[in-house]
């Protein structure tokens, strides 16, 4: 029960499966909206977009796998994209790659 209770609302429920469909097809939506939207003023696409790829890469093993071969394709517009979503692993792999070139200078 303590471990249970110590795992967040949205946790339990992306452990349905129908859920995390939902969330899915939710973040699909919300890029789409985004690039409908990308032509009005303001930073509305920057806002909604990565939110709806977060939701998607979350939530479907398909969409890891197509997003890993478009970074491997683009790694420029793959690394932007980190960025933007703030991924763990992105600031991770920046910093590695600060530390190898400071060990290289040397």
């Amino acid at each position: 029960m303590g471990a249970m209770a110590k795992r967040g609302l949205y946790q339990r429920l992306r452990s349905n499966a129908q859920i995390r469909y939902a969330l899915f097809v939710t973040g699909v939506l919300l890029m789409i909206v985004a690039v409908i939207i990308g032509p009005l003023p303001g930073p509305g696409f920057l806002i909604v977009f990565p939110v709806g790829l977060m939701l998607a890469l979350q939530n479907s093993v398909w969409a890891k796998r197509r997003y890993v071969r478009f970074k491997w394709r683009h790694p420029r517009y793959g690394a932007w994209t980190d960025r933007v979503m703030r991924r763990v692993s992105a600031a991770r792999r920046r910093a590695r790659d600060r530390l190898e070139r400071v060990w290289d200078d040397d």
